[in-house]
């Protein structure tokens, strides 16, 4: 089966031939199949939002590709304008790119744009304010009389209008208060059950990567430093303390159980930390 996004090579480098010259990303390469939750970490200045970039056309690369369902989204102007509805991007704080007078026209701009019928922009725009929990009374408010998280569902919501088969989120969840930030991370995974969609996640919660993500991409100095799941991906812990990335507490508790001589295997869930300690006790049981 073809992945749905498929990032050969990539590399990008800005103001090249001046003194500000950088180089943003380095030989990136890496595959998504389609419904995954794939979540990237990394410090910042790492390249994570150079990559999302790059995913829906927003950046030309430098030198590599960017492919989608196989066909280089850079082929022509009809295909880098199909990945920009295809491959919807949620930047980081997105309430502030609200700009409508209704929470309805807001929702509605993106649909508008791809040129589909009133009818059919009108059932988008209520099924993504149903996604995340914005009621029918308030998509007639304007969306500056909303708190700052029922902003940050307007601004989703204006995203999954569009019905992007790949939905990338910048920190979707920054600056929230934890029952906010539960309600978001429920919104967007209901959205990849509802749509078959594939979630990619910037965050710098290692907690939610580890619950949600199926895969997780970790950036270093402008390169890919890992790929593979979260058990995989915590497994060395130490080495992403070393890169100034934080790991879930609860490996912490674990990385210095093994620290202090203890034979623990990795762990970054409660579950996994209860199974883990069962398995202590029974050794020591039998010893």
């Amino acid at each position: 089966m073809t992945p749905i996004l498929e990032v050969k090579n990539l590399h990008h480098i800005y103001s090249i031939g001046t003194p500000f010259e950088h180089i943003a990303l380095k030989d990136v390469s890496f595959c998504v199949d389609r419904g995954e939750f794939i979540g990237i970490i990394g410090h910042t200045g790492s390249g994570k939002s150079t990559l999302m970039q790059h995913l829906n056309g927003l950046l030309k690369p430098t030198s590599g590709e960017v492919l989608l369902d196989g066909q280089s989204i850079w082929a022509n102007k009809k295909q880098t304008r199909q990945a920009r509805f295809r491959v919807g991007l949620v930047f980081q704080y997105p309430e502030y790119q609200l700009f409508e007078e209704t929470v309805y026209k807001d929702i509605a701009f993106g649909p508008k744009n791809m040129g589909l019928s009133a009818e059919e922009v009108d059932r988008r725009v209520r099924e993504a304010a149903g996604f995340v929990g914005i009621t029918e009374d308030q998509l007639e408010v304007s969306p500056f009389d909303l708190s700052g998280g029922q902003k940050r569902r307007v601004a989703i919501a204006g995203v999954i209008a569009m019905e992007p088969e790949v939905l990338i989120l910048d920190e979707p969840t920054a600056g929230l208060d934890p029952e906010g930030r539960e309600d978001i991370l429920r919104n967007i995974e209901n959205y990849r059950i509802a749509k078959n969609a594939t979630i990619m996640m910037v965050s710098h919660s290692m907690s939610d990567v580890a619950r949600l993500a199926d895969r997780l991409l970790v950036m270093n100095d402008a390169a890919l430093a890992m790929d593979g799941t979260p058990t995989e991906v915590f497994a060395h812990a130490g080495q992403l303390l070393d890169m100034g990335l934080d790991i879930p507490e609860i490996t912490r508790l674990f990385l210095k159980l093994q620290q202090m001589g203890i034979a623990v295997n990795s762990v970054y869930t409660i579950h996994q930390a209860v199974a883990e300690i069962k398995r202590i006790r029974e050794e020591n049981a039998h010893a």
